[in-house]
């Protein structure tokens, strides 16, 4: 994968887990990162009750990021519409409310296996990205390791879990409605009646 020349959509895990290996400068100035008003609150203490080492500056987080996006109640009722059985945290939900809308180039990078999974279901598994191939791109290597979910391995494995669960899923329910077959000799189960 070359490096990416477009938007960068990041979510809150992405922001907390870029500031406390020391990365965030290196990806906000090698990208134009953009994020949502949610993943924004969701970095600040209280939210989550964040320990002080998590602490991120809201201003100066703002300043760095190219635009943070509202997003409005029709956009999440047009996500909610698309969630089926899947549960999104504000943050990620909003993110994705405001990307499914987007016809630049774009990317989305967050280890949250809830988004990544609507991102296959919506048809943007390509769009998925690691943070590690973002920063190996603009050639910044953490003193401090990242997290496994934030690495090119884990997200290729997670994904290609996620891309084989949908498709036994998806196969499912044409087994569910065909009728089991007779077998000779023997009479269809019928449902009983009042009386019978």
């Amino acid at each position: 994968m070359t490096r990416h020349g477009g938007t960068v959509l990041v979510d809150t895990n992405v922001i907390i887990e870029s500031h406390r290996v020391r990365a965030w400068r290196a990806l906000a100035g090698g990208y134009r990162v953009e994020t949502v008003e949610d993943c924004v609150a969701e970095t600040q203490p209280g939210f989550q009750l964040r320990r002080p080492e998590q602490r991120i500056d809201e201003g100066q987080l703002r300043e760095s990021l190219a635009i943070v996006h509202h997003v409005g109640d029709k956009e999440r009722a047009a996500l909610t519409l698309r969630l089926d059985d899947i549960s999104l945290d504000l943050g990620e939900a909003a993110l994705w409310a405001h990307a499914s809308n987007r016809t630049d180039a774009w990317v989305l990078c967050g280890p949250d296996k809830a988004s990544l999974r609507f991102g296959i279901r919506a048809g943007f598994r390509e769009r998925l990205v690691s943070l590690e191939r973002l920063l190996d791109h603009v050639g910044y290597r953490p003193r401090i390791p990242l997290r496994e979910a934030y690495t090119k391995r884990w997200l290729r494995r997670t994904l290609g879990s996620m891309i084989l669960d949908e498709h036994r899923v998806s196969d499912r329910p044409a087994l569910l409605t065909q009728p089991a077959p007779e077998r000779e000799g023997t009479e269809p189960i019928r449902p009983r009646t009042r009386g019978g």
